[in-house]
């Protein structure tokens, strides 16, 4: 199962995300239509192929759009210490999509940090141990509740403030309470429960 984001490289908010099948299956991330938004959209995205129909369902060719594709080399050393080690990035290829994406902004670093962030905070996304979902229900839940922190709760290092008040969305600082009431009224009350029978 995939996570999916994309991210704003001036709010670091999170626009837009689901989850999904990997490879070969086109990402379903609503960025909504082009004439939603107020200045046209710079977008840079990996090299994975699917992302070709995905912003063109989204944005047609009215985008600044480029694939940023990394290229890796086998850190030395014994087989069994590289198989837990990063591979090397030894450089870049940058292929223009559609428009006149420049150079100079055509980054992946702000969603790649902000899935370190994801990893970091929670267990579930840990490599290489057992603490992965072993519900989609829950692993839904669980990523939901990290963006609706990471957007209105967390104070970004280099901002100052949350996403949101950097977006403009909100002009406060909520906490996790604001979050645990949230879930409070949408949770649906129990119905009377039945007689217990041995």
């Amino acid at each position: 199962m995939w996570t999916w984001v994309a991210i704003c490289a001036d709010t670091k908010i999170a626009r837009a995300g689901t989850w999904g099948p990997g490879t070969g299956v086109t990402p379903s991330i609503s960025w909504g239509p082009a004439s939603r938004l107020a200045n046209r959209v710079k977008l840079t995205t990996d090299g994975l192929s699917a992302y070709l129909e995905a912003v063109e369902d989204n944005f047609g060719t009215d985008i600044d759009y480029a694939m940023l594709v990394k290229l890796y080399s086998e850190p030395p050393g014994r087989e069994d210490e590289r198989r837990y080690s990063p591979a090397e990035c030894v450089g870049i290829n940058i292929r223009p999509v559609h428009g006149v994406p420049d150079p100079d902004h055509t980054s992946t670093s702000y969603v790649e940090r902000q899935n370190l962030t994801m990893r970091m905070n929670m267990r579930r996304f840990t490599r290489l141990t057992n603490s992965f979902s072993k519900k989609l229900k829950n692993h839904m839940h669980a990523i939901s509740l990290h963006y609706l922190f990471h957007n209105f709760c967390r104070i970004h290092t280099t901002l100052k403030v949350a996403p949101t008040m950097a977006a403009e969305v909100t002009d406060t600082l909520h906490d996790v309470a604001w979050i645990v009431e949230l879930v409070e009224a949408a949770t649906p009350t129990p119905g009377p429960r039945g007689s217990y029978r041995p």
